[in-house]
């Protein structure tokens, strides 16, 4: 258990941040499978963009519990302060303020891990925001521009004193994107270096890898992002591993197919028709890709347009597979 400000966090797992997959439905079965706290999809901090349909979801919160976390990105102090606030009087408990995605689109504007370049900047940025809300505010850095300018020890440090509640570092420079070895040893660098919470992130993709990155780095959590995709479980697996030191059974056919029937209806419920029609292909296509005839299904229900076709198409297949699989 670790402390964000005034909140208690009694989970050692937290889900990450992710554009385009942690929104509402995603995060509130992610908290049910036993994350300890989940974070809000990136929200611009240019208010212009605040209007549109796509932000106002982003900020939903339903019922989740506390606290409840946002992610703000941008590059102007005064304007990231403006965005905390407006986050706050929708309902945010926690401010995140991404330092970390190495998406070109985020990186060319200087926001994102671009600001690690800038190190006067990250300071500006964070008392900014720090001195515009009464929350707490968490930050997420890599480790560094590139493998040449790694500086992340030196912007965790500038993090602490500004009064940065928690940091979650993703064991990656920018340059690295999503490839090539995570670097724990710099992660545990910054842990010793620091007394607030660090939590560890990138590629924790099972029970045993987060065991591992926690004695390795030292951490107070791990932070897990693709590991989750299509895999919700994974929290309660590391929590139970860490708990017992024994490992729980994988879930079962039929427990996928109700997953995904039960995730398929909320996104179909959150975002109406159309939108639930078109972001269910990427979650159904990330639960079905380890199953039996998952591809072949993923192809078919990808060509599916309606919120009906694409709940009788995922029920058939899997009393179809399950029948195949009794006859045999």
């Amino acid at each position: 258990m670790f402390n964000i400000g005034p909140y208690q966090i009694d989970r050692r797992t937290i889900l990450a941040p992710m554009a385009g997959v942690t929104d509402l439905p995603f995060r509130q079965l992610c908290r049910e499978m036993g994350a300890g706290l989940v974070v809000s999809e990136m929200v611009a901090a240019d208010p212009s963009t605040w209007d549109t349909r796509k932000s106002r979801l982003r900020i939903q919160f339903g019922d989740e519990p506390s606290p409840k976390s946002v992610q703000i990105a941008g590059y102007d102090p005064e304007m990231m302060a403006v965005a905390a606030r407006f986050n706050v009087e929708q309902g945010a408990e926690i401010i995140d303020i991404n330092m970390g995605c190495p998406a070109k689109k985020v990186c060319k504007r200087a926001a994102g891990s671009a600001l690690l370049q800038d190190p006067q900047l990250v300071e500006d940025i964070l008392r900014a925001v720090i001195a515009a809300v009464d929350v707490p505010v968490t930050l997420k850095i890599r480790t560094g521009w590139d493998r040449q300018n790694r500086n992340g020890i030196s912007i965790a440090k500038i993090a602490e004193q500004t009064g940065i509640a928690a940091l979650a570092v993703h064991g990656r420079t920018r340059a690295c994107r999503f490839v090539g070895e995570v670097e724990y040893d710099t992660i545990a660098g910054i842990v010793e270096a620091l007394s607030i919470p660090v939590i560890a992130n990138g590629d924790i993709t099972s029970p045993e890898k987060a065991a591992a990155v926690l004695s390795k780095t030292g951490a107070a959590a791990v932070m897990i992002g693709r590991g989750a995709q299509g895999n919700p479980w994974i929290f309660n697996q590391i929590n139970h591993f860490l708990e017992t030191g024994e490992k729980l059974s994988a879930p079962s056919f039929e427990d996928v197919g109700r997953m995904m029937a039960r995730h398929l209806k909320a996104l179909h419920d959150f975002y109406g028709e159309v939108g639930g029609v078109r972001i269910s292909r990427k979650h159904i296509g990330w639960y079905s890709s380890e199953l039996p005839g998952g591809k072949e299904f993923t192809q078919q229900f990808n060509k599916l347009d309606s919120r009906i076709q694409q709940q009788e198409f995922l029920q058939q297949f899997f009393l179809n597979t399950t029948n195949q699989v009794q006859a045999a």
